[in-house]
């Protein structure tokens, strides 16, 4: 073989090596920008995980207080009720000493004080089922939270396992494109 061919040949393998040595580290770096892709998106699903935690602790302590205002609440109108039936009952003592054309009052005045009673109840019940309403819509908006992070989670898995495919995908073809070379060189 002349030495010019030799050299010819030698220096297309230097192409080739140098091509090779081009290709992995491309491949090198590409894996590189993988590795901070995933980072970045492990970064992004805590941040969300955070953000819903803290987000979670919002709304249990909303709750709580809540439930105490209402539990205090429900107190001061239990004790109104009392304070209340108190002073009827006095009013109903100090009727019945009275004469008995007084009585007709005294019904009237006892009639409205149940009917107060019954309207405190009612109004607490209502704010109850309001309440309960409340931490329904509240819990609803929690899960559709958690199935929105867990969608997007999905989703960024999903966009990771596709770009790692195509990286395989591009690798593959490029070594395919070296096979050719050299079988088409060699």
């Amino acid at each position: 073989m002349p030495a010019t061919a030799i050299a010819e040949v030698e220096q297309e393998l230097a192409l080739i090596k140098a091509e090779a040595r081009d290709l992995q580290r491309t491949v090198t770096a590409l894996r590189h920008q993988l590795e901070m892709a995933q980072v970045e998106r492990d970064q992004a699903v805590r941040d969300v995980e955070n953000v819903a935690g803290q987000e979670i602790a919002q709304l249990k302590a909303t709750v709580a207080s809540l439930r105490d205002e209402l539990e205090r609440g429900l107190i001061r109108r239990e004790q109104e009720v009392q304070q209340a039936h108190a002073a009827s009952q006095d009013e109903i003592n100090q009727l019945k000493a009275m004469a008995a054309s007084l009585r007709d009052e005294l019904e009237r005045g006892r009639i409205d004080k149940e009917a107060e009673v019954q309207e405190a109840v009612v109004a607490s019940v209502n704010e109850i089922a309001q309440l309960k309403a409340t931490a329904g819509a509240l819990r609803d908006q929690l899960e559709m939270a958690c199935a929105r992070q867990a969608q997007t989670i999905q989703d960024e898995r999903l966009a990771a396992e596709e770009e790692k495919q195509q990286l395989r995908n591009t690798i593959q073809a490029m070594r395919e494109g070296m096979e050719n070379n050299r079988s088409t060189h060699g």
